[in-house]
């Protein structure tokens, strides 16, 4: 298997990975081609950029860019002392292009209604891998929503058990019903997502998480929740929600998401029992 099919099959199996490519070089180095080496998350290669200390360093950058997902291009010298090492005459610099191979992320919908509908359509162009769970087989179907990866019927209070929900999959929980939220809300959180959306009023938002705090969930535990969901553009109708939601899933994504104003409110709440909590126990 070459280092294409490979990076087909981890983005397929919901792997990472991180492709060094050669795109400059200068004096004596050990390669003086565009090569590549794939270094998957265990630390473990294939493929070369010539071996030696500079390909050492080449995998601890390429943990770097796993962790930060964000590509580099750095510059490595090879010192005549590295390089008569290396088996080579003199020393010389290259540089290396790191970049991060990630799978699609995963978007699970949490309800089936006409919002979901409108997020689901958006999130699918921007190469989301969506599922839906209602608990309402003439909601979660594929001809409501067309080209989803899965559509699942079965209760709020179970789904989430039986999911593969991973620091890659983003919830969002629209469902039609404040107590189905708070339901799904609880374990959402505690789960390793990386998003946890929650639709609605600041009303709602407000007493949903106070009967989540009075039942002795930790406030730290909410780090992943974004709640009102969506970037604040004035949207209304569902298309236009579809949009701010979806746009704050790809800032994420693309790690410059910033809560909004709206937001802040309910971190304003949770950082309050925190630091309630940590009072009284004193």
């Amino acid at each position: 298997m070459d280092i294409f099919e490979e990076i087909v099959r981890l983005r397929r199996e919901g792997g990472k990975a991180a492709l060094a490519t050669v795109v400059k070089w200068l004096g004596s180095t050990p390669r003086r081609d565009n090569a590549k080496m794939l270094i998957l998350e265990d630390g473990s290669t294939m493929g070369s950029i010539g071996g030696g200390s500079t390909e050492a360093e080449v995998v601890e950058e390429a943990r770097r860019v796993l962790e930060t997902e964000k590509a580099s291009l750095t510059k490595f010298t090879l010192t005549q002392e590295e390089a008569a090492r290396d088996g080579l005459i003199c020393g010389g610099t290259v540089e290396v292009f790191v970049e991060p191979i990630l799978p699609d992320p995963s978007l699970l919908l949490m309800g089936g209604g006409h919002l979901a509908q409108a997020i689901a359509e958006a999130a699918q162009r921007v190469s989301f891998k969506v599922s839906v769970v209602d608990d309402r087989a003439s909601f979660a179907n594929r001809e409501r929503f067309p080209g989803v990866e899965e559509t699942i019927v079965a209760s709020f209070e179970e789904s989430l058990d039986s999911i593969d929900v991973t620091e890659n999959t983003f919830i969002l929980i629209v469902t039609r019903g404040h107590g189905y939220d708070q339901v799904v809300l609880e374990k959402a959180i505690q789960s390793p997502a990386r998003y946890v959306g929650l639709v609605g009023s600041r009303r709602k938002i407000r007493i949903i998480l106070k009967n989540l705090l009075d039942k002795g969930i930790p406030p730290k535990t909410f780090s992943n929740l974004y709640a009102p969901i969506g970037l604040e553009i004035g949207s209304e109708t569902p298309q236009e929600i579809a949009v701010s939601v979806v746009a704050e899933l790809i800032a994420l994504r693309k790690g410059v998401h910033q809560r909004s104003k709206k937001q802040l409110f309910a971190m304003k709440l949770i950082e309050e029992s925190g630091a309630q909590s940590q009072a009284e126990a004193r």
